[in-house]
């Protein structure tokens, strides 16, 4: 009787590992495909050694599937007599990012083979229909908005002045306002009128901006005006064909906003690379990478164009929107893209995007505004940016700080 119950075990026992073999094998299968294209292209790039690889995730995929992923990249590449080394004595270093994006996982290998600067980048992706047995973890990257303001007058822009005594700007269609913090409210402090001869176009933008001498410089069409940067406040405007700041502290930007329309004319300084003119576009954001900095144009044809110094690529997957911005932070790659977008037709989003390769990832879930959004610009250090909407509900304009939250 014992000896048949330790066979019915045994039995059992052979069965269930078979089992579980036959769904490890299943579940390899998802990825085996993709694990051996990527290692074959890069092979093709590296050969077969000394290389040092590094693998980090930047996807939604839970850390036993990371850990299975890694290793059945590392075998396709053993396999093929590649030679694994440490970072000092490698003649190459790998860098393999596994992303994704709404429709597909993307992994993107940077290779750097030494002495030579310029990095190759390879990439594959797969579909994320059909993909079984997965564990995901929740996005490390949230975004977070804090509401700035809200007035009945229709606000362009904003800006905080972080420091000793805070400081507020808002930037309206008839005057610049400054705000000092006290307590936990924002107090009307004093109020500037801005001259101009020429009717505004009908859908009227504005950015205002903090100078590194503190004062505050606030761009509509055909004005610009610039306050002082002592304790007593003054503003002087003048007209003129002023070029607009639309990129960052870090990475600046000017370009020629067309006076009678909403849009920028495609003429920018300085260069990017050899670069000096792009196709009209709404607005850019700057992707900070090893080489200098490429930029991201929301253009006026509708479609994202990525500028690299060299070549004008449009990235024909992205169904974008037309406003676009860089924020720098502690979370993921550093710099984060975000990008407007809309919900149902009166709720506007933003959503958080990482630029690894030549296409931007989404990161971490989008912001919902309630009303349309109708400016994106990067606030002061980069750390944030400033989106103002029209509040469908109570008809009000509204200015929201956005941030990064690294975490869940």
């Amino acid at each position: 009787m014992l000896s048949t119950r330790s066979s019915s075990l045994r039995t059992a026992y052979a069965t269930l590992v078979v089992l579980l073999l036959c769904c490890h094998i299943a579940w390899a299968g998802d990825w085996d495909a993709t694990e051996q294209q990527l290692a074959g292209k890069i092979i093709a790039v590296t050969g077969t050694g000394p290389v040092a690889i590094e693998v980090t995730n930047r996807s939604s995929l839970g850390q036993a599937d990371v850990d299975a992923i890694r290793r059945g990249l590392f075998e396709h590449l053993a396999g093929a007599g590649f030679k694994f080394a440490n970072a000092d004595s490698a003649a190459a270093k790998v860098q393999i990012s596994l992303s994704e994006n709404v429709q597909e996982y993307v992994w993107v290998a940077e290779i750097r083979k030494t002495p030579v600067e310029n990095p190759f980048v390879v990439m594959v992706s797969r579909s994320r229909a059909n993909i079984t047995g997965t564990s995901r973890d929740l996005p490390s990257i949230s975004l977070r908005k804090l509401l700035l303001w809200s007035s009945d007058s229709q606000i362009l822009d904003a800006l905080v002045i972080n420091g000793a005594l805070p400081r507020m700007v808002l930037l309206y269609s008839a005057q610049i306002q400054f705000y000092r913090l006290q307590g936990d409210r924002w107090v009307e402090e004093q109020a500037f009128f801005v001259a101009h001869s020429h009717p505004w176009p009908r859908d009227l933008r504005g950015r205002v901006i903090l100078r590194k001498d503190r004062s505050v410089e606030a761009h509509l069409p055909g004005v610009i005006c610039i306050s002082n940067s002592g304790s007593s406040l003054s503003i002087s405007c003048r007209e003129g064909d002023w070029g607009w700041p639309i990129g960052t502290d870090q990475y600046s930007l000017n370009a020629a906003f067309a006076q009678s329309r909403n849009f920028f004319t495609g003429a920018f300084s300085p260069a990017i690379g050899k670069q000096d003119a792009a196709p009209a576009f709404y607005s850019a954001a700057p992707i900070p990478n090893d080489r200098g900095n490429s930029w991201l144009l929301a253009a006026v044809d509708g479609r994202i164009h990525l500028l690299d110094g060299t070549t004008d690529t449009v990235l024909n997957k992205l169904n974008w929107g037309s406003d676009i911005a860089a924020v720098r932070s502690s979370c993921g790659a550093r710099w984060q893209i975000l990008n407007t977008g809309n919900a149902n037709g009166e709720e506007d989003t933003v959503r958080a995007y990482e630029m690894l390769g030549r296409e931007p990832i989404a990161v971490g879930q989008s912001l919902t505004f309630p009303g349309v959004i109708s400016s994106l610009w990067t606030a002061p250090d980069d750390n944030g940016a400033v989106a103002v909407t029209h509040n469908a509900e109570t008809g009000k304009y509204e200015a929201y700080l956005l941030t990064m939250a690294c975490g869940q």
